[in-house]
């Protein structure tokens, strides 16, 4: 599946473009409603092929980073545009606590960094059903060097202690009979893992089950511009 994935993301994406055309043109209610369900459809189907091919590219040791400059504004800006719609449609608070002292700019692997975060997100969105999802980023500066810390808390289903553990295996789900209707193919949290060892570093989980999960990490960035990142 992961050597077809480029010829299965083709298709997937006319299917998604031409959906977005019926709903910028049609003024119909009904057709509007399949054609917002179909490419709803489309973008679960591109996000399993995606994290199918992540694992894949892990799995055979051709996934590398790919350091360029960026600035965390627009990365964390383009997270929470995504991310802010989908805890919407739940009507969950998300809330981005961002220290504004830290550095505005850095040199590494933003992607890397973004699909982390991402599915983080959108795990604690897909697990929580009132309430809040949180992001937390500060950071400890040493030289020309950043250590991030990242945070992101949940008041969500929360994970069983003898569940924790199996949280990295691929494919793998936890407590399937109360996440039976929640989609997804269990490759999440193990990209997550893989890209952070990549990185130098690794998740920690604390979780209460029924009472919320809380997952963080910390990574270290070159920075190139020292200016506060602000509000």
């Amino acid at each position: 599946l992961a050597r077809m994935s480029h010829e299965i993301r083709t298709p997937i994406n006319a299917i998604f473009g031409m959906n977005e055309m019926i709903l910028r043109e049609s003024k119909e209610p009904a057709i509007r409603k399949y054609a917002s369900d179909a490419k709803d459809a489309s973008e679960i189907l591109l996000s399993i092929i995606n994290e199918i091919l992540d694992s894949s590219k892990i799995e055979s040791g051709m996934m590398e980073l790919v350091p360029v400059n960026y600035k965390l504004g627009s990365l964390l800006n383009d997270i929470y545009n995504m991310m802010n719609v989908r805890a919407k449609e739940k009507k969950l608070d998300l809330i981005f606590d961002i220290n504004p002292e830290i550095p505005k700019e850095y040199f590494g692997d933003d992607k890397c960094i973004r699909q982390i975060l991402i599915n983080l997100l959108n795990n604690a969105v897909k697990y929580t059903h009132k309430g809040q999802v949180i992001l937390k980023i500060t950071c400890d500066m040493d030289g020309d060097t950043a250590n991030l810390h990242c945070m992101v808390k949940d008041t969500g289903i929360g994970i069983k202690p003898e569940d924790i553990g199996k949280i990295y295996d691929e494919f793998k789900r936890i407590d399937t009979g109360r996440n039976r209707n929640v989609e997804g193919t269990g490759l999440g949290m193990n990209i997550v893992q893989q890209f952070l060892k990549l990185m130098g570093s690794e998740l920690r989980i604390e979780s209460e089950y029924e009472k919320g999960s809380e997952f963080s990490f910390d990574i270290k960035q070159k920075v190139v511009n020292k200016e506060p990142l602000g509000d």
